[in-house]
């Protein structure tokens, strides 16, 4: 039951997150994501084999104190921008601002202490905070394609961008050996710790 209530916040938030990416470059000039059905709140469009159940059920099973996972990335045509670089940036950390918002959303109850430390709500909103946490800090990491190199490139001279950019099909490689190495949970941990204490007002890890 657990790790069903896990998939299922996992996957809305990730929806979400998804959404909030085609929204901004809707209103920033790119229709790509609308005209393909992928401003809907349904998750069967959304759904991702790999990155929606079998990574998030992977890293259940590893013993993984943090779980993450997407959603098929919502397909957003740059060029379409109307200024393609800074938009890049604003259509990349769309995704994370919605993450964060949500993780704040849940935690507001908890902060307050409307809801008792012992009962299943309070567990669920807590992992929700943790989930979207994860996936908000995660997402803003600066390795291909994760949305932070997408925002990192975009500071970066035209040469160097596409260089960056042109990684993101090494992109899953390179995070299972992060993950394999450790590498991300080490600076992911801290960051949700701090980010935990400040919205909910609880540490964990």
């Amino acid at each position: 039951m657990e790790i069903i209530i896990t998939l299922v916040i996992l996957l809305f938030s990730a929806v979400i997150h998804e959404v909030c990416h085609g929204v901004m470059a809707y209103r920033l000039g790119d229709d790509t994501a609308k005209m393909s059905g992928r401003l809907t709140l349904n998750p069967i469009p959304h759904l991702d084999p790999f990155a929606s159940i079998l990574l998030p059920l992977f890293l259940v099973w590893a013993g993984s104190p943090i779980i993450f996972g997407s959603a098929k990335p919502v397909p957003v045509n740059f060029f379409n921008l109307r200024n393609p670089k800074r938009d890049m940036a604003l259509v990349s950390l769309a995704g994370p601002a919605s993450n964060f918002l949500l993780a704040l959303a849940f935690a507001i109850p908890i902060r307050l202490g409307f809801i008792d430390s012992s009962t299943l709500g309070y567990a669920i909103l807590i992992q929700a905070v943790i989930l979207n946490l994860s996936l908000g800090i995660f997402n803003l990491l600066p390795i291909p394609p994760l949305d932070g190199s997408k925002i990192f490139a975009s500071f970066l001279p035209g040469n160097m961008m596409y260089q960056i950019l042109s990684l993101e099909r090494f992109g899953f490689i390179l995070i299972i050996l992060f993950l394999y190495t450790g590498i991300i949970h080490s600076v992911l941990i801290p960051i949700l710790n701090f980010f935990l204490q400040l919205f909910a007002g609880i540490s964990i890890f």
